[in-house]
């Protein structure tokens, strides 16, 4: 059961009226909180995620609060699923102006300890999705007058943590990812950037805490309090990711934008 609210946003903004909005792994967490979030702001929105109840709960909260939202049932790790979900929510939606490519998971135990299933898992939900995903994405918004993009880091995309090497291996790539496309692609009017949060209050988040706790690390006490100072809200990710993909951001391309209290930059 969703239990976030489509809160309207604060002094009327309305930056996605108009603009039609995929996110991968849109059906929970951060993902979740971002479609609520572009919603509320008047952007239609097309849910791409492999979690089909939870896919249609967010559609339903969606609708029943005045937005428009859509729901594509894929396994995006999967490149061929991937690029005809995203193919399929274009054409649902008539065109594409921001894509936020979020889905993604974790693996916590010993770099000795990683099997090749475990790294073949890891690239397949955390980069070849975005990969998929954000080419056929960029192939739409290059005929089209550009877009935005933003893709999900993390602090790991340039931060090494123990126990999660394969995840940080992959956070590094989708950061990577975003800042090449920047690079490349920055003629036709597509931005494209990162965010790239710490440890946040999602099922995710909470079990990388609690993996990293049974294995003898403490971030549920003394390990988090001396970070970040505090555990990060899905709705405070959310809030970056829609400054990046909205105007406000018009000349912010390539960036990799810490949502972690200042972690990162404390070394």
């Amino acid at each position: 059961m969703i239990t976030q609210a489509i809160a309207k946003p604060q002094n009327g903004c309305q930056r996605f009226v108009g603009k039609s909005v995929i996110v991968s792994g849109g059906a929970a967490g951060m993902g979740l909180a971002a479609s609520l979030g572009f919603a509320a702001e008047g952007a239609e929105v097309a849910i791409i995620d492999v979690q089909a109840d939870a896919g249609a709960e967010a559609v339903d909260a969606i609708t029943a609060g005045g937005g428009k939202a859509h729901f594509i049932h894929a396994d995006l790790s999967q490149a061929s699923a991937a690029e005809q979900a995203t193919q399929e929510a274009i054409g649902v939606l008539g065109k594409l102006d921001v894509l936020f490519n979020h889905a993604g998971t974790i693996i916590v135990k010993p770099f000795h300890e990683t099997t090749n299933e475990d790294y073949d898992r890891l690239m397949d939900i955390n980069v070849r999705s975005a990969f998929s995903t954000t080419r056929t994405a960029v192939k739409h918004m290059m005929n089209n007058g550009g877009g935005s993009i933003v893709i999900t880091g993390s602090i790991g995309s340039e931060r090494a943590f123990a126990l999660e090497s394969l995840y940080c291996i992959t956070k590094a790539s989708t950061l990577m990812l975003a800042k090449s496309i920047a690079s490349e692609y920055r003629e036709y009017g597509i931005r494209c950037n990162a965010v790239c949060p710490g440890f946040v209050k999602t099922a995710h988040g909470l079990r990388e805490i609690a993996e990293l706790d049974a294995q003898g690390q403490q971030w549920e006490d003394a390990d988090l309090a001396s970070t970040q100072l505090r555990i990060c809200e899905p709705e405070e990710v959310a809030a970056a990711v829609l400054f990046l993909a909205s105007n406000e951001a018009s000349f912010v391309n390539g960036v990799g934008l810490y949502v972690d209290n200042g972690w990162f930059s404390k070394g």
